[in-house]
């Protein structure tokens, strides 16, 4: 099943994959043939911490290599969804109890980043946005209890 990502995302795990290729792999290498050449390696911590790290290394490879060759990347700027909120979109919302205005971009569950307003498209507020059209009014059932949204804006960046 493909997993969604915009493009930025599926930027950052290669990055991500290329450095942990190039230097992790590396540096772990250097650090087991250090530990080793100390001797006795049934009381080396620094061999366990280093074969540990190893594994944790080798593992996020595996596991970003299989997230990109899974990926349908998606460029936001490249939608025309007619105005909808979809995966990739941009939306200011304005809370109808408080009248703050938020704004989230709607990416894959690896991109998700709150603090830069970047949301998950399986989070509570993404399911109940998508499909959705400016000027809608949207009701999200929250931890701390249902919300209502309505949507000031739609654009694809």
């Amino acid at each position: 099943m493909p997993t969604p990502m915009t493009r930025r995302g599926a930027e950052k795990l290669r990055a991500e994959l290329q450095r942990l290729k190039t230097v992790e792999r590396h540096a772990v290498i250097q650090a087991i043939a250090e530990a080793r050449a100390q001797g006795d390696l049934s009381e080396n911590a620094e061999y366990e911490a280093a074969k540990d790290r190893q594994g944790f290394i080798e593992g996020r490879i595996a596991e970003i290599e299989g997230k990109l060759s899974s990926a349908q990347v998606i460029d936001p700027s490249a939608l025309d969804a007619d105005g909808r909120v979809v995966f990739g979109a941009t939306v200011e919302l304005c809370d109808e109890d408080s009248g703050d205005e938020v704004s989230y971009q709607i990416v894959g569950d690896d991109e998700a980043d709150l603090k830069q307003g970047m949301i998950s498209v399986s989070s509570p507020i993404a399911r109940a946005l998508i499909g959705k059209e400016e000027g809608d009014l949207v009701k999200v059932l929250a931890p701390a209890g249902t919300r209502s949204y309505s949507i000031v804006k739609v654009f694809y960046a």
